[in-house]
């Protein structure tokens, strides 16, 4: 398992543990998490790998880098040791398109091409845009009650427990090499409408008020985050497309329907607060 603490991979890691299924979790800090089997290594440092590689055959890869230099050295360590990888990928990759709409699906394309090239197994999971992402407004919503920002368009939101449920099954299952995957949630959703969402849910009216892209590039960056991302998220806020796309991937593999972004805001309100 990569990327073992975050938002998806520690729902991974926690539902593969609740069915007891055998998980290695890869981290740079063995301290982060309290499993019987956690192994310190880095994706930046493929060298690292070959340890926590030992007697793996499927690796659960969530690529952290907004580029796919050293990925090709990272597949080639996951080859000598595994059988099949599963991929976190993004539901906005276009296989007709020669270029993607913006710099991370970009970034998914291609990871998907080196994986497929690599000789190993595969599964691509390719997620619709993740609740837990409006976690970065939480600072916003407890201070002003107002969330400042481009209006990225509108699309099927996923709680992070449903790719989860997707990938556990993929991972401990049959018949899922060469499948693609496209995982979404059950409606359409505005930024405007999740941040409603989290006020309903907290019990106080919020406000979701659209900022010109320059506005937003000048915040991000007085707030700290590496230029390379900003510029990729804001790409992603002028070029992509409104989306209707609603799949029923999630209740056919798992059995049970996508959650609602009201859902995951419910449970995780607290955060808000």
């Amino acid at each position: 398992m990569t990327g073992a603490t975050g938002n998806v991979g520690r729902q991974v890691v926690d539902q593969l543990v609740s069915v007891g299924g055998p998980v290695r979790a890869l981290v740079r800090d063995a301290q982060q998490l309290r499993l019987p089997q956690v192994v310190e290594g880095d994706l930046a440092r493929p060298g690292s790998l070959e340890r926590a590689l030992a007697g793996v055959e499927t690796v659960f890869l969530i690529w952290p880098f907004l580029a796919t230099e050293g990925a090709f050295d990272v597949l080639d360590v996951i080859k000598r040791h595994a059988r099949r990888v599963v991929y976190l990928s993004s539901s906005g990759v276009d296989d007709g398109a020669e270029r993607q709409s913006d710099p991370i699906n970009q970034l998914h394309a291609d990871m998907e091409s080196l994986i497929e090239k690599s000789g190993l197994r595969w599964t691509f999971l390719r997620s619709n845009t993740i609740a837990s992402n409006a976690r970065g407004w939480a600072a916003q919503i407890r201070g002003t009650g107002v969330v400042r920002g481009p209006d990225i368009a509108a699309t099927a939101v996923i709680d992070p427990h449903d790719i989860a449920a997707v990938a556990v099954r993929v991972l401990i299952g049959d018949g899922h090499v060469g499948a693609t995957y496209v995982l979404t949630g059950p409606e359409v959703v505005s930024r405007g409408q999740q941040v409603d969402a989290i006020g309903q849910a907290i019990g106080r009216p919020l406000r979701f008020e659209r900022v010109p892209v320059q506005v937003a590039r000048e915040q991000m960056l007085a707030d700290g985050r590496p230029p390379a991302l900003v510029e990729a998220l804001l790409a992603s806020a002028e070029t992509r497309p409104h989306s209707g796309l609603i799949t029923s991937t999630v209740e056919e593999i798992t059995g049970t329907p996508a959650r609602t972004f009201r859902q995951w805001a419910t449970d995780y309100a607290d955060d808000f607060r």
